[in-house]
């Protein structure tokens, strides 16, 4: 099989810590089956996630896929007060990931001292998207290895290595053609659109602009706010019927006003929302094998009606089809670009413009991904992290906004990670925000683990 690295999995790579990473977070109101976690462990060990990044000897080569020679083993963490597994669950995604030496994904259990347990699984963007690692936790759950066939990390000679690589690289000559002459064309391009409107002639009274104030603290590491929030399946579905949508489009509603909440809009008051496609094949080997869908929609009649947002979203989704995404054109340049190029495509991974807004849904999933040991858990939820990220960053970006939502055993979860500079920078503030959102949408939701206490039952 072909183990060569697709360009957007090589992009993400080379961000780094910026790429983000996933984590599933399930929870037990009773007692967790350990010798079933450890089996749904042991096949995740031999599923589609067993695999890392191999570097090419070239500076600009393409890198590979290969077998790792260890494995990660499933950590059980000592019994803490439910009132803290949010905490835990922070300090479970800054657990360091590489997917070049291991490990690319951890798997935890955290016991509760009044009963029950808590469960992570961090998995690095590197290695897969939420489609695919949703696969892998499936597979696993039912007890199915997925074996990759990739040779062994370290097995190719480097001589073999250079000769293969160079051969790739002369394959990927002509994509590198059309892609620099693409960002010759849009930089041109950009440079006549800053003419056109004046903005590249200073004026003269003004003189030279100082150069701006150093941000204090600006490479400090900061933790971005999450929440997760808890809903009735019947009543979202009911909900995104009686307002002409569904349920994408209700998430996409609630990204929007939540946006809107938080001064995440365009100077005339849009959204700018980014929908991620799966376009994952049977037997895809991608990492990330989504794109990006762009639509703006205008926040203030999503409550009362999602019909404008559902139109948008089709016609999105039609010019995808027809129209090639002008993002992938360059991607072949990836290889090519220093680092401090490829440091400033940190928005590839958080959503790829200024104020835009994630909104993923990833629909019903299969009843598998609630079953870790074996029996369903009382909640199951994917936030996403981005625990490499620094205030310069968050600042260069303008802030980010991340919303997800899956169905699961007749319920929806939806997750939030946001920051949005002086207005929006801890928990308390997204959850007090989200919860308002919703509210504008007559949705009543559950949130805060440590409300998810014994008395709720086992489903």
């Amino acid at each position: 099989m072909d183990n060569v690295l697709d360009l957007v999995d090589q992009t993400f790579f080379r961000l780094g810590e910026a790429a983000g990473v996933g984590q599933n977070v399930w929870v037990y109101n009773r007692a967790i089956d350990m010798d079933g976690l450890r089996r749904f462990h042991r096949h995740l060990q031999q599923g589609r996630l067993a695999r890392r990044i191999e570097r090419s000897p070239l500076r600009f080569g393409r890198h590979r896929w290969v077998t790792p020679r260890d494995r990660d083993e499933l950590e059980i963490a000592a019994p803490r007060p439910r009132e803290e597994f949010d905490a835990w669950l922070r300090e479970q995604a800054t657990i360091p990931l590489d997917v070049e030496r291991g490990p690319g994904w951890h798997l935890a259990v955290l016991p509760f001292t009044d009963g029950g347990a808590g469960v992570s699984f961090v998995v690095t963007h590197c290695l897969t998207d939420g489609i695919g690692g949703c696969l892998a936790l499936v597979e696993a759950a039912c007890g199915y290895d997925h074996p990759n066939n990739l040779p062994a990390a370290g097995s190719r000679p480097r001589g073999r290595a250079l000769r293969e690589d160079a051969r790739q690289t002369a394959h990927d000559i002509p994509a590198i053609r059309r892609a620099l002459a693409a960002a010759i064309a849009a930089a041109r391009s950009a440079r006549r659109d800053r003419r056109s409107t004046g903005s590249a002639v200073p004026a003269p009274a003004q003189g030279r602009a100082k150069p701006p104030a150093a941000i204090a603290g600006a490479d400090e590491i900061i933790t971005l706010p999450t929440a997760a929030f808890f809903l009735d399946a019947d009543e979202w579905d009911a909900r995104a019927q009686s307002l002409g949508g569904t349920s994408n489009t209700l998430l996409s509603g609630v990204a929007a006003r939540l946006a809107q909440r938080v001064g995440r809009i365009d100077a005339d008051g849009s959204v700018a929302l980014a929908l991620p496609v799966n376009e994952r094949t049977a037997d895809d080997t991608r990492a990330n094998a989504v794109t990006m869908v762009d639509i703006t929609v205008d926040p203030a009649p999503a409550t009362t009606d999602l019909r404008e947002i559902r139109t948008a979203t089709k016609q999105a989704l039609i010019r995808h089809r027809e129209v090639p995404d002008e993002r992938r054109t360059l991607l072949p340049l990836v290889p090519l670009l220093p680092e401090r190029l490829i440091k400033r495509m940190v928005g590839v991974a958080t959503g790829g413009a200024t104020n835009v807004v994630v909104a993923s849904n990833i629909g019903a999933a299969p009843e598998a991904a609630n079953r870790p040991d074996g029996t369903d858990a009382d909640y199951v939820a994917l936030l996403s992290r981005y625990p490499g990220l620094t205030r310069a960053m968050m600042d260069q970006l303008g802030g980010i906004m991340v919303v997800h939502s899956a169905s699961v055993h007749r319920q929806v979860f939806i997750s939030v990670l946001a920051y949005q500079p002086g207005r929006l920078t801890s928990n308390d503030d997204l959850r007090q925000h989200v919860s308002s959102a919703l509210n504008d949408f007559s949705l009543t939701a559950t949130t805060g683990w440590s409300a998810m206490n014994q008395s709720t039952g086992a489903r």
